[in-house]
């Protein structure tokens, strides 16, 4: 049986370089140039060359959710974009490295080729960028316009309402009528990237309601936290949706993942990007300590995002662009599948505040216990959802 075929089209831009940016790309089948998919997004302040990149990504990803077997054609007006992909140029740039990963992981080098066309044959996904952009200045999110004719196909497919871990369900073979949709409409995409968002089992310092981060001592586990480890381990046995684990550099998580490892008999893949946020000076210190030493930091750092703690520590608007980065190169290695995340409060708020989002000062608003479970969906269309939050059921 040959593979289906795909074309994808994809474009960027950014009105100010760097300025306010967005992409678009769409899938055509390869045999009739029928329109099976469109995406696109305003990414707000990027390069022309960040937003070109990212709407490479988007299309493949909107590829792969249609048939992960399909052979993809990808054709592009940027010159950049397509020579470095094609390997005949070097990525110099640093932000230009882990999207060019990114995109080279969604699908086997086999399948994809890429080619190089004029800005006058890319006018489909040019169109999709400026959309995008039209609608971020407007403080809304782009919409795909239904096609004449077309008709919105069904939902995606949603976990058993009594297990939110729980793998879902293979989807019917993908329609090739019309674009995905944002909100309740949303086309089958396929079986979406779930993330189990495990925080690590109690340390010396948890409940003392410490600032524990990257910067400080690097506890391990207490022995009421290797308990919580070994019972949240049991629990994701007994369930058995769990096919691969990745976890924070620190040892607090990597005990923790260890634990769970050794019953489901996985191997544990470390990412730096899960790593907690530096504290800075105020790493072993209480709150009430750090408002008492530290009081003026302390509120600029509660009215802001953007504003680091004490001594050189890292701000969370820091902290949230190298955990969308991590993100965005683990849902392309394991598109499809159900990975354990064993991190800190940190990432799993701000994965929770970007899967809903959800403005910086929500990451106040949540509770996340010792050895909890939550967990986020990722679909093919970018979109992302909020399956399960804090629960601690296994722990009693």
């Amino acid at each position: 049986m040959s593979r289906r075929r795909f074309i994808v089209e994809a474009d960027g831009g950014s009105r100010g370089n760097p300025g306010p940016a967005g992409y678009g790309a769409v899938v055509l089948d390869a045999v009739t140039g029928e329109p099976l998919a469109e995406v696109a997004e305003y990414i707000g302040t990027a390069t022309n060359n960040v937003a070109e990149y990212k709407g490479l990504i988007a299309g493949l990803r909107a590829a792969h959710a249609l048939d992960p077997e399909a052979e993809v054609q990808v054709r592009m007006d940027s010159k950049l974009v397509i020579e470095q992909m094609s390997g005949r140029w070097k990525i110099k740039h640093p932000d230009m490295r882990p999207l060019a990963t990114e995109a080279k992981g969604i699908l086997p080098p086999g399948q994809v080729t890429y080619g190089w066309i004029p800005r006058e044959k890319n006018k489909h996904a040019d169109r999709l960028a400026n959309e995008a952009m039209d609608a971020g200045k407007r403080g809304e999110q782009w919409q795909p316009k239904v096609p004449p004719g077309g008709t919105l196909a069904a939902a995606a497919p949603e976990a058993p309402a009594d297990d939110a871990l729980a793998e879902p369900a293979a989807p019917d073979a993908p329609s090739a009528a019309v674009a995905p949709v944002r909100g309740w409409g949303s086309a089958d995409l396929g079986t979406p990237t779930t993330f189990v968002l495990l925080r690590h089992g109690e340390t010396p310092l948890t409940p003392e309601k410490r600032f524990s981060g990257s910067g400080g001592t690097d506890p391990g586990l207490s022995d009421v936290g290797h308990r919580q480890a070994e019972l949240v381990a049991a629990s994701l046995a007994a369930r058995g949706t769990i096919q691969a684990i990745v976890t924070s550099p620190l040892k607090r998580c990597r005990e923790t993942a260890d634990a769970v490892a050794a019953r489901l008999g996985l191997d544990v893949r470390v990412d730096e990007g899960l790593r907690e946020t530096d504290f800075g000076a105020w790493e072993g210190l209480t709150f009430a300590e750090v408002r008492d030493r530290h009081p003026d930091d302390l509120d600029a750092w509660l009215a802001s995002s953007k504003t680091a703690p004490t001594g050189g520590g890292e701000s969370f608007a820091a902290v949230a662009r190298r955990v969308a980065l991590s993100r965005d190169k683990l849902i392309a290695r394991y598109a499809g599948r159900t990975v354990l995340l064993v991190t800190h409060v940190t990432p799993i708020k701000t994965l929770t505040r970007l899967a809903l989002g959800a403005p910086p000062e929500s990451l106040f608003r949540m509770e996340l216990s010792a050895a909890s479970l939550s967990a986020v969906a990722y679909y093919g269309d970018g979109n992302a959802s909020l399956r399960l939050l804090n629960d601690t059921s296994h722990l009693r």
